[in-house]
Formats: structure tokens, C-alpha cells, sequence
């Protein structure tokens, strides 16, 4: 199985001549997005609703078209100044808000650019304040002419069968019950199987083999790719590592713990899995 493309969201640089009147704006602060209510319901506002209430100047930046609407973010300082239309949000429950998964996507890569904008101020070379480059997503130094992209850092999320069960952990940061796959960032000189290889032998002891890619997904909290992989069990007895995680074990289709929700590729896989061990059973 393959993740599938959101195809609701079509990023993008250029932005438009001019801001068109049904534009969005997604204004985050901190770990908090702004969504609007009307007819009971939340979605991202448009630009001119919140012209009384958060000053929308030249420096919103555009990131693309969502089912045909353009698409600008800003972050601001606090949300402390709210009219009654206006809730501001976790970022990772934005798809329990408003009921559109295409959102999450979408709101992560506001936060991800606007991350990426806020720590890129200053040339890493010669301390020269950066500019926007103007013909495409990157920072270019006036000074000495070093350019800088966004960062995207590269993680592998892996599903370990053993038998008919699934290895599931917690993590150190996760909430009290929550369990998922493990995942850990890629590094220099190493492929994305030895990152699977070497992340679950650290965190959780054992040995697998026979990886295969299942999908991809972005998780901009605040830069990563997820690379996602199915592994067998090979050998070894789980020892998780008390760092990050702080237990771990395998689990049966019909006696799972609580897992992420289904704006995770963790969550995809598990289900999926249960999925299949149901067909099984059937």
C-alpha cells in the first residue's frame, strides 16, 4: 500500500498579482493555527476577515492554491486579541476541527516555511542580514551570496512485523498511552535502510530485515520528511533504551493500544495492518 497525494494542494512560489478576494491567510503562533467560525463550523479564514483583526501587510508569504483558493501565512507573536468568529487551534488537530484532512498538509507547510523563514534572518557565513530571492523559495545573502533553501530533514518510520503482530512503542514525549512506530532522522552517509536497521536496533534491541517502502509523508514540525517501511523481525529480545523510549511490544490486530490518528503515516500503517489481519481472519 501507498500513501496517496493530496491533490487539494498544489504548492507554489510565485504568487499572484494581486490578493484575490476569496485568498487565505493562516495565521500561526506557536503551536496554534487561526481558524474561523461560522455556521458552526472552522475553517481557514480569508484574508478579508481579518482585516480589523490581524494586520495583514506585505509580509504574508505565499505557499500555493488549495482547492482553488490562494494561499498566504504569517506568524504572529500571540493570539491574545481574538473577535468571537475566531479560535485558534492546535496545529496537529486541525483535521478533528475542521473535518478536511487536505488541511493538515497544507497548515504544516505554513509552518514549516515560516519556521524556515524566522531562523534563516542572517547569513550562517558572514552575519549579513538575508534577503528573499526572487525567483525562487531561498534566502540569498547580499554580502557574500550564500544561499539557503528550506531545510527538509530526512526520517525513516518503520512498521516491524513479527508473526501476525506489530512492534508498537512509547515514546518519552508521546502522551500517557499512546503507542506508534519507530522513527528516527537519517544520518550523513547513510541510506534510508541502514537508518531503519540502525533506529530500531538503538531504541528498541532487536534486528530486522527484508525493509520495504510503503510510503512518504511531509511532517513539518518543524522540517521532516517521513520515509515510511514495513521490516521483519530477524532476532533479538526487545530492551528499549530508556532515552526515547520507555517501553515497547509486539501487538496483536484485535489488542491494540491507543494510536495516532490517521493524519500520520503512523497511523495509516497501523491501521493498515489491522486491515489486513482482519481480511485474514475473515
Amino acid at each position: 500500500m501507498m500513501i496517496s497525494s493530496e491533490v487539494k494542494y498544489i504548492p507554489a512560489f510565485l504568487k499572484p498579482e494581486k490578493i484575490e478576494k476569496d485568498a487565505w491567510a493562516l495565521i500561526i503562533s506557536g503551536k496554534q493555527i487561526l481558524l474561523w467560525k461560522a455556521d458552526n463550523q472552522l475553517r481557514i479564514p480569508e484574508i478579508n476577515e481579518l482585516k480589523d483583526t490581524i494586520s495583514i501587510d506585505g509580509d504574508m508569504v505565499y505557499i500555493g492554491r488549495y482547492d482553488g483558493h490562494a494561499c498566504y501565512c504569517k506568524k504572529i507573536d500571540d493570539l491574545q486579541t481574538l473577535t468571537e468568529n475566531l479560535k485558534a487551534v492546535e496545529l496537529r488537530e486541525i483535521t478533528v476541527q475542521t473535518g478536511d484532512p487536505g488541511l493538515f498538509i497544507l497548515a504544516g507547510t505554513a509552518n514549516h516555511i515560516l519556521h524556515w523563514n524566522s531562523v534563516n534572518q542572517y547569513c550562517g557565513y558572514c552575519g549579513h542580514k538575508t534577503a528573499d530571492k526572487k525567483d525562487e523559495r531561498a534566502k540569498i545573502c547580499p554580502n557574500c551570496g550564500y544561499t539557503v533553501y528550506p531545510r527538509i530533514s530526512p526520517a525513516t518510520i518503520t512498521a516491524v512485523f513479527h508473526k501476525d503482530k506489530i512492534l508498537l512503542a512509547h515514546n518519552k514525549n508521546f502522551k500517557k498511552d499512546l503507542y506508534s512506530l519507530i522513527a528516527g532522522y537519517v544520518e550523513p552517509g547513510e541510506t534510508l535502510e541502514q537508518c531503519v536497521v540502525r533506529e530500531i536496533r538503538e531504541e528498541v534491541g532487536i534486528k530486522v530485515k527484508n525493509m520495504k517502502y510503503f510510503g512518504s509523508q511531509p511532517w513539518p514540525f518543524p522540517d521532516s520528511l517521513m520515509m515510511a517501511f514495513t521490516a521483519e523481525y530477524e532476532s533479538g529480545e526487545i530492551e528499549v533504551d530508556n532515552f526515547e523510549i520507555t517501553d515497547a511490544a509486539w501487538y496483536s490486530a484485535d489488542n491494540l493500544p491507543e494510536i495516532p490518528n490517521t493524519d500520520s503515516v503512523a497511523g495509516k500503517m497501523i491501521r493498515w495492518y489491522r486491515d489486513q489481519m482482519n481480511k485474514m481472519s475473515n
